[in-house]
């Protein structure tokens, strides 16, 4: 009897051996889908809230970013600080809000910003803004642009100035456009609202990785 006891114990941990490794394999399974979601809801909410996803298709920003290039913005970069001169940002293009754009902050709001002669002036300054970040010299549409910058709003110019369609255009393309009537209510697409900045870039990812807060 002892025996057939022994016999009979034996048989049912062998037949319990498939049953524990299947719900090994089971609970193996939930741990990795449980992770994936986790990984998945947490991409969803970094690029929705923290960073968002951009590819540059122009050459107005050559050659510290190039056409093909892909980037990163940080969403929360002015949440509680605002854009500073320099800055490189991601904003809704004020004549089509559809189209999200990547310009260099110039004027900052209340100041007055005259172009002349390929220099930009600030406030009346007698010395020009140093701009070393120019990949070449700035000849196209250089000369007689003069710019009070509203309150809550930004200038925005590219750093390849020559072909670049940035503020000293947007108030003609707003004209085309039909959205605006007359020349005095074009201006308002000149500048961009802060509610309109979508982030700061901070670094590209491809072709290469490079920060783009030391171009600033």
């Amino acid at each position: 009897m002892i025996e057939d006891k022994k016999l009979q114990n034996a048989e049912e941990n062998i037949s319990e051996e498939p049953k524990k490794k299947k719900r090994s394999l089971l609970r193996e399974l939930f741990s990795f889908v449980e992770i994936f979601v986790a990984a998945f809801i947490l991409a969803q909410l970094m690029t929705h809230f923290v960073l968002m996803n951009a590819e540059v298709p122009s050459e107005s920003m050559e050659q510290l970013i190039e056409p093909g290039d892909r980037l990163f913005g940080f969403r929360l970069a002015y949440l509680f600080s605002q854009p500073e001169r320099f800055d490189i940002v991601i904003f809704r293009y004020p004549v089509d809000e559809s189209q999200n754009f990547i310009k260099r902050v110039i004027g900052l709001p209340g100041e007055t910003v005259e172009i002349r002669a390929g220099e930009i002036y600030i406030d009346g300054s007698k010395k020009p803004l140093e701009e070393p970040y120019l990949p070449e010299t700035w000849a196209d549409d250089n000369d007689g642009y003069l710019f009070k910058v509203p309150k809550d709003c930004y200038l925005m110019l590219g750093d390849n100035r020559n072909i670049s369609l940035d503020a000293r255009f947007w108030a003609s393309e707003a004209l085309q456009a039909g959205i605006a009537e007359n020349e005095s209510e074009a201006q308002k697409y000149t500048y961009v609202t802060k509610e309109q900045i979508l982030g700061r870039a901070v670094f590209k990812y491809y072709p290469h990785i490079e920060s783009l807060l030391a171009y600033e």
